[in-house]
């Protein structure tokens, strides 16, 4: 049996940005992560064991946004190797987005953002 664990509305602030700006200064961004998992034996056995850890999955991404990057692809990507290395049995599919907000794009924009699967 598949379930999906999501992580909504993560908000970090990050310097991620080519600008120098952005690399001094820094910005809100908000993430999401998606991770489908079997979860046929946690939801019998009500034990974390067994299951895919959010508190893990949460403290990957808060490492991974700590990180500098100039591009968002390159962020994205991170997250999803560190999702996969340490939970490379558990994982069937994950997506995540990283959303810039308020983006120096010279005009009036909430945010930016990319999602990538694996």
């Amino acid at each position: 049996m598949q379930g999906i664990i999501e992580l909504e509305n993560m908000e970090f602030h990050s310097y991620h940005g080519c600008f120098s700006e952005e690399k001094i200064i820094g910005n809100r961004f908000i993430v999401n992560l998606k991770v489908t998992t079997d979860v046929s034996k946690p939801s019998e056995s009500d034990m974390i064991t067994h299951a895919l850890n959010y508190q893990i999955l949460y403290n990957l991404v808060k490492e991974e946004m700590s990180q500098p990057s100039d591009l968002l692809e390159h962020v994205c990507r991170r997250i999803l190797d560190a999702v996969y290395r340490e939970f490379a049995n558990e994982v069937i599919n994950a997506t995540v987005t990283v959303s810039k907000c308020n983006p120096p794009l010279g005009g009036k924009l909430d945010k930016v953002s990319l999602t990538i699967s694996r």
